[in-house]
């Protein structure tokens, strides 16, 4: 086992589609594995404060002529219980959170009030500390219909792409919320638009989720995840496309993905 100041290189697909260990062609999973959760999370932190500080740096750069226009980078973050922890150092992180937009990659469709909410975990653990002074773009307005709301956040130009995402992943393979037993699976990885609804078949709640497309445009993603089950689920999603949407997304054309893994 590498301990968390090792990170290597362990699976890499050719443009052939198999996987290459020597690195010769197209990188498109970088695994970075840890012993401790602590470190796990304190690494994950540290890389992606430096996205968005580079993403700001050339925003900045870009704009530096430009009147009136202020550089933003935007950060889209998972749910569940695993990534509190680095939510929670992140939160302190010395950024330019006042340039920060943070948004989710997906969310169940209930009230901030039901504690199966996204967005609540979200403020309780991320937006504090240093990161309060960050925007905040909720995905869910139970107010009005679900098919209508997603079409109002189609059309929204505040919702960018993210820049930088963090993704979780389910032992079914699922990530963000586009799971393969939805009905709404063959939209969800083929619409050009940046969300979708999707119910699925065995978990709870209706959900808003980024598009698979949407998730093959972000220009840095990672995948924080831990356990020998899910590294399992991962590695079979690698060696063969499967019906699920961690193994679409990693088999997408010029797709990066940086994992961050813990034993």
């Amino acid at each position: 086992m590498q301990d968390s100041a090792s990170p290597i290189v362990a699976m890499v697909r050719t443009h052939g589609g198999s996987i290459n260990q020597n690195k010769q062609e197209e990188q498109v999973i970088e695994l970075r594995t840890f012993d401790d959760p602590r470190a796990h999370a304190d690494a994950l932190a540290k890389a992606v404060g430096d996205a968005l500080k580079a993403t700001l740096a050339a925003r900045g750069a870009a704009s530096a002529g430009a009147t009136g226009q202020t550089a933003h980078a935007t950060l889209a973050v998972s749910g569940g219980s695993s990534p509190k922890p680095f939510l929670q150092t992140l939160s302190r992180a010395p950024l330019d959170w006042a340039h920060i937009d943070v948004t989710l990659v997906d969310d169940r469709w209930v009230p901030e009030t039901d504690p199966a909410s996204n967005a609540t975990f979200a403020r309780e653990t991320l937006l504090q500390n240093a990161a309060a002074s960050a925007y905040f773009l909720p995905l869910v307005d139970t107010a009005i219909p679900l098919e209508a709301h997603i079409a109002a956040l189609n059309a929204d130009p505040r919702r960018r792409l993210p820049d930088v995402a963090v993704l979780g992943m389910g032992e079914d393979g699922h990530t963000a919320s586009i799971f393969a037993d939805a009905p709404e699976w063959d939209v969800a990885i083929s619409t050009p638009e940046r969300f979708v609804a999707v119910h699925p078949g065995a978990a709870p709640h209706a959900r808003v989720s980024l598009s698979m497309s949407a998730m093959q445009q972000i220009g840095q993603l990672y995948l924080f995840i831990a356990g020998q089950k899910k590294l399992d689920v991962l590695n079979a999603a690698l060696a063969a496309p499967q019906k699920n949407a961690i193994s679409t997304l990693a088999h997408a054309q010029g797709v990066k993905l940086d994992v961050y893994w813990c034993a």
